[in-house]
């Protein structure tokens, strides 16, 4: 697997590392060194997805005591679904719904805008049933779609918008280590593929891909089997920007090496001019 830079802690302040990370659930990832992994990143925004927890349960007064401003959105659903954002500024504009209740309650959305800079945090659905049934595939397109034209509409309105976060599907068979026995299973089905291509047809950038044409390269792995460490894994954690920020776009990558989680943390580096350029 080809080695990845990773972002340089001691680079000057004109680059803005953003990163993400699907927890499975922020309480059991503070048990597996969660809180000193966060104090250890130079990190100037860090969203963190399917948190399944309350504000007052996440702790994340003390996971996010270096930050100066921090926000969880928590589902309705008790220990389900869930994202955290914090960020070393304090944003001009927070927005946390999509002003669809189906959506909301879910707690898979929150925006944090500085300046032109939009980053959104979120997490987003998987297709599957209670039964592993692909019968949420159509609420997880609904979603795809209602997102895209509301940060579509801030990117044509002259923002540079960030979305980071588990968007549940790999992309292109490049993007997972088994693609044609995954053909069928929500994550790599055609429909939800062909919704994500749609997002890189509009002018959407991968942050990651577009600097990293290698294989295997993956962000979640089955804790059965040991697939993670035999590396049988799927690529479903991006970070996204618009044309207008990918003109600011200085590096990206994926901590494979990092655990905690059956996903890894991911990032992206921006030339701090992103925010007023």
């Amino acid at each position: 697997m080809t080695d990845l830079p990773t972002p340089d802690a001691g680079a000057a302040t004109d680059v803005l590392t953003l990163r993400a990370w699907n927890v499975n659930g922020i309480r059991a990832a503070r048990k597996k060194g969660l809180d000193a992994w966060v104090a250890e990143q130079r990190t100037f925004a860090l969203g963190l997805q399917e948190v399944r927890a309350s504000v007052e349960d996440a702790g994340a007064d003390t996971v996010f005591s270096d930050f100066s401003r921090w926000d969880v959105r928590a589902a309705e659903r008790k220990g389900y679904s869930g994202v955290a954002l914090a960020t070393r500024e304090v944003p001009d504009e927070i927005e946390t719904s999509l002003g669809r209740d189906e959506f909301d309650c879910e707690g898979r959305y929150q925006l944090f805008r500085f300046g032109r800079l939009s980053i959104a945090n979120v997490y987003f659905p998987n297709g599957n049933g209670k039964n592993r049934d692909n019968s949420r595939v159509a609420y997880k397109l609904d979603f795809y779609r209602t997102l895209e034209s509301r940060l579509w509409q801030r990117a044509q309105a002259g923002e540079h918008v960030v979305v980071m976060g588990d968007f549940n599907t790999a992309f292109a068979p490049i993007d997972l280590a088994r693609p044609k026995a995954n053909e069928r299973i929500s994550g790599f089905l055609p429909e939800e593929r062909a919704e994500l291509g749609r997002w890189f047809d509009k002018g959407w950038v991968d942050t990651f891909r577009v600097r990293c044409p290698d294989p295997h390269h993956y962000t979640w792995w089955s804790q059965r089997q040991g697939a993670r460490e035999r590396n049988v894994g799927w690529r479903i954690d991006y970070i996204l920007c618009s044309p207008g920020a990918h003109a600011f776009l200085q590096g990206s990558g994926i901590d494979a090496a990092v655990y905690g989680s059956d996903h890894c943390p991911i990032w992206a580096e921006f030339g701090a001019r992103i925010v007023t350029g």
